[in-house]
């Protein structure tokens, strides 16, 4: 288990040739890992203790009945979380349902937490892994080094030739690399809004709202708390079991059902709803500066210069106005990939070049 998790901090390295934002790694990457973690961690729970204790009559077979319970699921009694533990019920949502199967509440999930947050992982990864492909290790082979200064001048110069020729020779022609990359970006919106649609379907349309419910439970009278933790995630249910007794007749038995493997449900997926709804309001910031850069070039010389702080915002302001936006994206992956004064140097060559040679813009 713990050699497992050791082994996802890899995914968490410092990349020296970054081609992503933060934002687009923070969901790939940390919540994929993130997401696993928590996987392996319920996934272990489960077998190394009992994740479920029925109390039963001493009359019956415990193991059979836990097993039981545990593939049929357990419920509560919805009303009963109102009641006053200890004089009205025996546990939050435990009571007698007189017969009136309807008013049960059953709880299906919790078999299945361990494989939906797999799966939920690999999709956090998959933007990841396409764009891995899509990229292509374009950025990584034009900087080839150059992300530091102990290169030689000679080495350095000639680098710098030979990413001016890829620019110009492919002038233009970078655009689908660009809007490859918002694309996958825009996946990870897309992402994150349907997991979240679908753990509140899995979670019986109570998720939406869990994060927000567990802040307003201090700010509610003591006598009507319906703690939202214990709600979705019960520590102690019910479950009915029933087998034939000595001369054949169907015997009716009733049991309590503790269920530990709650109690690191509830931690975990509150810890999940800040976390997604962080990353949706960073996502929808994203696509909202995404958006700027299409639809706003004149922010794109600026945004360049703030990325690279040694280059005159003149020089990125001419080299913008030349280029078109996929070019643009490309000596704006380089800024963050270059070290500072090899790429205002090649920036600065780059405009020169261009700008004597204005021909090599026409495709």
């Amino acid at each position: 288990m713990l050699k497992l998790l050791g082994e996802l901090k890899g995914y968490l390295k410092w990349q020296d040739i970054s081609t992503d934002s933060m934002v687009f790694r923070m969901h790939n990457l940390f919540t994929a890992v993130l997401l696993l973690t928590c996987s392996m961690i319920i996934t272990a729970t489960q077998f190394v203790g009992n994740p479920i204790s029925c109390i039963v009559p001493s009359a019956l077979p415990t193991q059979p009945i836990n097993t039981y319970c545990w593939i049929t699921s357990t419920f509560t009694m919805p009303d009963a979380f109102n009641r006053q533990v200890g004089l009205e019920v025996a546990h939050p949502g435990i009571a007698n349902d007189f017969g009136d199967v309807e008013a049960r509440k059953y709880y299906t999930y919790y078999q299945w937490v361990c494989f939906v947050l797999f799966f939920q992982a690999m999709a956090c990864y998959l933007p990841h892994w396409l764009w891995s492909n899509l990229e292509g290790g374009l950025i990584k082979t034009l900087v080839s080094g150059m992300n530091h200064t102990l290169e030689a001048e000679e080495s350095v110069t000639k680098k710098k030739g030979i990413i001016m020729d890829y620019i110009i020779s492919h002038i233009r022609q970078h655009n689908t690399y660009v809007y490859r990359y918002f694309a996958c970006e825009a996946i990870c919106l897309v992402n994150i809004l349907v997991q979240l649609y679908l753990m509140n379907r899995f979670f019986d349309g109570e998720f939406l709202t869990y994060g927000l419910r567990v802040l307003n439970l201090s700010d509610t009278p003591q006598e009507e708390r319906v703690d939202p933790m214990v709600y979705i995630f019960p520590r102690v249910t019910k479950c009915i079991f029933h087998k034939y007794g000595a001369s054949g007749t169907i015997q009716k038995h009733d049991s309590l059902c503790i269920l530990p493997l709650n109690i690191v449900n509830e931690k975990t997926y509150i810890f999940i709803w800040f976390w997604y709804l962080i990353l949706t309001i960073l996502l929808i910031g994203l696509m909202v500066y995404r958006a700027a850069i299409i639809f706003a070039p004149a922010v794109r010389p600026k945004i360049l210069q703030l990325n690279s702080r040694l280059t005159e915002y003149e020089t990125c302001q001419s080299i913008t106005r030349k280029i078109e936006l996929g070019d643009w994206w490309v000596l704006y992956i380089l800024s963050s990939n270059m070290d500072s004064l090899i790429y205002r140097e090649l920036l600065q060559e780059l405009t020169k070049k261009i700008s004597e040679n204005p021909s090599s813009l026409t495709s």
